[in-house]
Parts: C-alpha cells; sequence; structure tokens
C-alpha cells in the first residue's frame, strides 16, 4: 500500500517523502528497501518524539507517530503531511490522565495534517476541546462534522469548513503571516461508501468497552485492545477502511500541497 500511495502522489506531479528512523537516522523519503524493512520488520519500534533521541543514540531502526512525523517533516520544510487518524484523548481520561503527545506536539508545529479524525474508541470530544485550547487550526474537508476515522461523521460539529485545496493553501498563508506556530489540521472523512458499518460499528464498540471493563484494562492498555477486537470482530473491515482512509487522505493532500506549492512560487505568494 506504501508503495501504491508513492506512485499516485508521482502520478499527480508530487514529490512522496514516506517518513522514519532507519539505523539512528531520521530519514525524510524512504527507498523502496528501506520501505520494505518499515513495513516487514519484527523489530521496528513505534517512536513518538520522545522517542528519537533515543533511536538515533542506540541506531534504532522505527515508525514514526504523527507527532515525531510532523516534527521531521516540518524540520525539512515539509508543509504538508498525511496520515490515517490523529491521537487523541484517551476514553476514561480523568482517571489515567492519558493523551497522545500528538495533541501537544501539533500545538507547536507548524505543519497541515490532512486526517481522517481520530478513531471512535477515543474520547472524540475531549481531544476536539484539547484542540481548541492548544490552538491548532481545525478544518472540515467538506463537511460541516468532525469524522470518526472508521465513520464519515461523528456528532461533533465543525467550526470551519473548505471546499478546495486553494482555500487551504490560503489558510496555511495566513497562519503563516501571523506567526503561528501550531498546525492547521484538515479533518477529512473517508467516503461513506467505505466506511464501516454503522451497526458493526457500535455493536463491536460496546462490546468491546465492556470486556474491557470487565478484564480491569485501563489507561494506555485500553486502546490496543480496543483496536485488536475491532480487526478481529470485523472480520478484516476494519482494516479495509483504514486502508481507504489513507488513501483518501493522501489524494486531498496532493492536491493541498499541489495548491501550497503554488501560493510559493506563483505571482500571488504570500
Amino acid at each position: 500500500m506504501a508503495a501504491e500511495l508513492e506512485t499516485l502522489l508521482r502520478d499527480r506531479g508530487v514529490t512522496p517523502a514516506t517518513i522514519a528512523v532507519i539505523d539512528g537516522i531520521p530519514t525524510v523519503g524512504l527507498d523502496a528497501i528501506a520501505l520494505t524493512r518499515i513495513a516487514d520488520s519484527p523489530d521496528v519500534a513505534k517512536l513518538s518524539v520522545r522517542d528519537l533521541p533515543v533511536a538515533s543514540a542506540l541506531r534504532r531502526t522505527g515508525a514514526t507517530t504523527v507527532a515525531s512525523t510532523s516534527l521531521l517533516a516540518a524540520r525539512a520544510g515539509i508543509g504538508v503531511f498525511a496520515t490515517g487518524g490523529l491521537g487523541g484523548v484517551h476514553r476514561g481520561w480523568a482517571d489515567s490522565a492519558d493523551e497522545s503527545a500528538d495533541l501537544v506536539t501539533l500545538a507547536s508545529t507548524p505543519i497541515t495534517v490532512i486526517c481522517a479524525g481520530v478513531k471512535s474508541v477515543l474520547d472524540v470530544g475531549a481531544t476536539l476541546e484539547r484542540l481548541e485550547t492548544l490552538g491548532v487550526t481545525l478544518l472540515g474537508w467538506r463537511t460541516n462534522t468532525f469524522p470518526g476515522f472508521y465513520l464519515s461523521r461523528t456528532e461533533f460539529a465543525i467550526d470551519w469548513r473548505v471546499e478546495a485545496a486553494a482555500e487551504v493553501a490560503a489558510v496555511m498563508a495566513d497562519a503563516q503571516a501571523l506567526g503561528l506556530r501550531a498546525a492547521v489540521v484538515v479533518a477529512n472523512p473517508v467516503p461513506e461508501a467505505e466506511q464501516l458499518d454503522q451497526d458493526l460499528h457500535d455493536r463491536v464498540l460496546t462490546e468491546a468497552l465492556a470486556e474491557a471493563a470487565r478484564r480491569g484494562l485501563r489507561g494506555k492498555a485500553v486502546t490496543p485492545f480496543l483496536l485488536a477486537t475491532f480487526h478481529r470482530e470485523t472480520a478484516g473491515a476494519s482494516l479495509e477502511t483504514n486502508i481507504a482512509v489513507v488513501h483518501n487522505n493522501v489524494i486531498v493532500a496532493a492536491d493541498i500541497a499541489t495548491a501550497w506549492s503554488a501560493r510559493l512560487t506563483g505571482p500571488d505568494r504570500a
């Protein structure tokens, strides 16, 4: 899938730059060997921002989270980043204080991230409150409703809607002109035809939450359990939706990157 997405970007006139840490070296733009290694090797670590210096010092190889990918991309001068979904505030935050580092990193990283919201296994409402508090600009891509990753929409509204890549590029330019350091998040819902069946989603989530409570799972143990349960109980349908999410986000990101490049190089550049 990663190779297909890179081909899709090149076909649309955009240079792909998949990011990871290879043998301790933060690498912006993987070759075919490194891409295969990240996808297939069993000893690839998960690296957030706090893990980057350790992986570098110990010469480890790792896949980067939204937080660390955003940081490395911004340091390399990349303005647009496509991913699946953001990390967020976890359910039961009041008891565990479990919140993804994605949120605080985006608050201090000037990059535009295209995502399909956050997974419904998280506390969506609390995540949106945190994004607002942290000063992260949130745009709905042709939607007034915040998407729920597996689902095209949640119950939560988005204040600002955009219809075209040029509008996002204009927001990016004005954020830069204002000296803002926080990210711009573009929430792009998965097409309804490719979302997870609503009834199946609701049933699996309710049952998984009940089982997690029965097992006494708390904090960081909850989300991996919920995601594994989704994959098993939907017979892989959640994975198919996951792939559709990323594919759709990359297409939108390509259009935004093209519009941003045109704005930087054209006569109307900011």
